[in-house]
């Protein structure tokens, strides 16, 4: 479980990324019924940090919370700046006794100084990602996701997706349950799939030359039980299929399948979670067919099945 929280503040440190890991980890909701961590805010010495926006940040301790942490974790930082060496070990031990490490945005340079990102799936901003995976050849870069989880290190790209990584912890943690109602308490959306320029769960902006998607997939989130085709939905947009599936990922970023599948996995968790429906027909109800096509690609996507997922987060997310 996750208990304990250790923030790694550079000099200079962003503040919206350092404000995002303070929101989601450092604010105690717990007389509200969410979970509560130990968080501490540190710098290399202890002593106060400049912010690339002008003022000082007093971190609360220098780097010895970070070798008890269960997650540690690094702001953005400025791609050409050296990491102190001590702040490097402390990253290298922490992955090495198994804690979880997240980088927010261009902090991923800093998890590549430290040696973690070799062999290793990552992402950055997209601004960053030529430069992260020509310093970091043996890197596995992937330029469109929002945040990418290998393992215990989670990377996550530019500004709001750093709350999008801290999200998908807190959903592995304690469930979909906790985490909608964390997001919906910050007013931003549970979940985006898709990549970096895509949110599915905000109104897509409208071009001048094509219609907007929106309605088919507004259309879509209420029969995710349906067995649908690229077919069918591109009748439904008013549009030849290769048409539609050319500007279905254009404006989400992903194609149909990978959307759809994406959202019937979601479904899926919540079913789980909240219900007592067998996966047979939790499979149904997410528009899976059946119960082998639902823990195919619920393991593919989730790392676990089905069963042990509901084993896992039905006894933390309190009942209805």
């Amino acid at each position: 479980m996750l208990r304990t929280v250790a923030v790694i503040a550079l000099d200079p440190v962003d503040p919206f990324e350092l404000g995002v890991l303070c929101e989601v980890f450092g604010t105690d909701r717990t007389a509200d019924g969410f979970p509560g961590y130990q968080f501490t805010v540190c710098s290399v010495d202890g002593g106060p940090v400049r912010s690339s926006s002008g003022f000082g940040v007093v971190p609360q301790a220098d780097l010895a919370p970070v070798e008890e942490a269960d997650l540690v974790a690094v702001p953005a930082y400025h791609t050409g700046g050296e990491v102190p060496e001590a702040a490097l070990a402390a990253l290298r031990r922490a992955a090495e006794r198994g804690a979880r490490v997240l980088s927010v945005c261009s902090a991923a340079f800093v998890l590549g100084q430290a040696g973690l990102l070799d062999g290793r799936e990552c992402t950055t901003h997209w601004r960053h990602v030529d430069e992260l995976q020509r310093r970091h050849p043996l890197a596995r870069v992937r330029c469109n996701s929002l945040y990418v989880q290998d393992g215990p290190l989670l990377t996550s790209a530019g500004t709001a997706a750093g709350i999008d990584a801290c999200l998908h912890l807190v959903r592995q943690e304690h469930g979909s349950a906790v985490a909608t109602r964390l997001a919906r308490r910050m007013v931003v959306p549970p979940h985006r799939d898709g990549g970096q320029a895509q949110y599915i769960e905000a109104p897509i902006p409208r071009t001048p030359d094509a219609p907007t998607l929106e309605p088919v997939l507004s259309w879509l989130m209420g029969h995710l039980d349906r067995p649908l085709t690229v077919e069918e939905l591109a009748a439904r947009a008013g549009m030849p299929p290769r048409t539609f599936a050319r500007r279905f990922r254009a404006e989400t970023g992903t194609t149909p399948h990978d959307w759809l599948t994406n959202q019937r996995v979601l479904l899926a968790r919540r079913l789980l979670e909240e219900t007592r429906l067998t996966v047979e027909a939790v499979a149904g109800q997410a528009g899976f067919g059946d119960g082998a096509a639902l823990r195919h690609h619920f393991t593919r996507r989730v790392g676990a099945t089905p069963a042990a997922y509901r084993a896992t987060f039905r006894e933390r997310v309190p009942s209805p």
